[in-house]
Formats: structure tokens, sequence, C-alpha cells
């Protein structure tokens, strides 16, 4: 695993979302989106907005430490404590928990040189099932 400090370097940057190539097996894929990944001195910081198919806009906020431990986070009945790693270059990952049990995963894969991020959430529902929704961004051009 990469240092603290270069975790997820390659990650940093700004995607836009391509609904065509996205799946969604719990609700339905964004009209479109943005993700954007910036460095605050160890942590990692991610920014997401999105409107649904309604036309609704949502925007997200979350940072962590890319260490692999779980800390408190305000996640309010949703999660109470949040990991981020990166166990290489090209993948970052993050779970959420609520009272010590995992509910979500989410793993983010770089892939054609690092111009395409996918993102795939896993949510884990009290009946065991485990829907998934695979989002694909591209690199924003600079």
């Amino acid at each position: 695993m990469a240092s603290t400090a270069q975790a997820g370097e390659k990650f940093i940057g700004n995607w836009i979302l391509e609904p065509a190539e996205s799946h969604y097996e719990q609700g339905s894929a964004p009209r479109s989106g943005t993700y954007r990944i910036e460095r605050d001195g160890d942590e990692l910081v991610f920014h997401m907005n999105w409107v649904d198919v309604e036309g609704e806009i949502f925007n997200m906020s979350f940072q962590g430490i890319p260490d692999g431990e779980p800390r408190p986070y305000n996640g309010g009945a949703l999660a109470d404590h949040l990991s981020l790693e990166a166990p290489s270059p090209t993948r970052l990952n993050s779970s959420a928990y609520l009272k010590g049990v995992e509910l979500m995963i989410a793993t983010r894969t770089l892939v054609d040189s690092a111009r395409y991020m996918i993102v795939t959430q896993t949510i884990i529902l009290p009946d065991g099932s485990k829907p998934t929704n695979r989002s694909r961004y591209r690199r924003a051009e600079v």
C-alpha cells in the first residue's frame, strides 16, 4: 500500500459521469453528475454532484485518510464510521459502517490509463442481499 501522503494520488481531479455507461440494480442512474477528488493534507476529499431522473439536484461530500482505519463519520442514521483505503495506485475503496456493521462498500477503479474511473457501490441490506450500482466517469479535460 502507498504511503498515506501518496495514496489515491491518481484519482485526484474532476470526473464527469457517463450515464449511458452506468448500470444500477438499486434506483436509477442519474441524468448527469460530477465527482471531484482533492487532497487536503493526509486526507482525500470527495465532492459528488448529480441530477436524478426527476431533475432533482443532489450534493454530497466526505473526506478521510486512506489508511483503511474506520473513523467516526456523521452519516446520520445511515453510517457512524467510514474507512478509506488505497490498496493499489488504481484502486480506492471506502466502506461505511453503522454500529460496527459494514453497510456499504464503494470501489473506485481507474481504467484505460486513468482516463476513466469505475465506481462500484454495493449496499448490504438487512435481508443479506447486495444490490450493486456501477457508474463510469471520464476524467475532465484540464
